[in-house]
Parts: structure tokens; C-alpha cells; sequence
């Protein structure tokens, strides 16, 4: 068995491009970029991006260009495909490596229809202890008889 699955969350490159095919569904293309933080030979903290082509189709293509633009945070759930054409000036041929979107969600703070669950998110980092600051647990035992599953 062969697997082919990529599970991309990063901020849109550039506002989805929507167009038509030859057959009448929508096709949507836009970048993602992702970031990497990892620690050098030396352990000097480093950060690498990695910029992503994405293809959409069908009422995907048409959600995700509705409500995305360049900035916003989006996962991506698809596969990868690598498709080759002849260039018109120069006759080379030319490859473009892809991920084709199976689904997706809006992210954190994207402006569309899960609004909400970007508010609770913002909510919890607030919430959230900073460094330095250390986590009061309370001194009582938990009982395994409490907890309800």
C-alpha cells in the first residue's frame, strides 16, 4: 500500500486566483508558507520557510476563495502532485510541484464562517501563563471516582 498525505497549516502567500475550467467547475490557486524553528550545530536558534503551491476545485475552490486572503492562516489536508508542460517560448519542458486540496479548515483568526473558534483561541492565550510564571495545582488528590469517563 502507498500513502500520498500532506497536512499543511501556514498563512496564504497571495489572495486565492479563482477561475473556470474548460468543463465549468472552479479551480482556486494560492501559496502557503510554512515555518520551522530548530537549533543549529552551534544551538543558535534558526527558522526556515517553505513556500507552498495549493490547488483547489469544485465548491472548495469557491469557499476557500470567498473567504481567504494573503495573511490568514489556513489548514490544508490533500496530496502531492508534480504535473510537467511543454514552455511556449523555449520548448523545455517546465514542472510545477503542488498540494491538491482534499480538505481544509479556516484558521485561528480567518474571517469566514468559524469566527468563533478564533475568539477562543485569542481567549486562552490571555489566559495562558507567560514564561517565568509558574502553574498553582491544588493540593488536594483527585479522586478517580470523579472523573465522569
Amino acid at each position: 500500500m502507498y500513502l500520498n498525505k500532506v497536512f499543511l497549516y501556514g498563512n496564504l502567500t497571495r489572495d486565492p486566483e479563482l477561475k473556470a475550467l474548460p468543463s465549468g467547475s472552479q479551480v482556486a490557486n494560492f501559496g502557503i508558507a510554512t515555518n520551522r524553528t530548530y537549533k543549529d550545530k552551534s544551538g543558535v536558534k534558526q527558522e526556515a520557510t517553505e513556500f507552498h503551491n495549493i490547488v483547489a476545485f469544485g465548491r472548495t475552490a469557491e469557499v476557500i476563495a470567498q473567504y481567504m486572503k494573503k495573511g490568514r492562516p489556513i489548514f490544508v489536508e490533500g496530496r502531492i502532485q508534480t504535473r510537467s508542460w511543454e514552455g511556449k517560448e523555449d520548448g523545455k519542458k517546465q514542472y510545477r510541484t503542488e498540494i491538491v486540496v482534499d480538505n481544509f479548515q479556516f484558521g485561528a483568526d480567518a474571517k469566514g464562517p468559524s469566527t468563533s473558534s478564533g475568539q477562543a483561541a485569542r481567549s486562552e492565550e490571555q489566559a495562558a501563563p507567560s514564561e517565568g510564571e509558574t502553574i498553582k495545582y491544588p493540593d488536594e488528590e483527585i479522586n478517580p471516582e470523579d472523573i465522569p469517563f
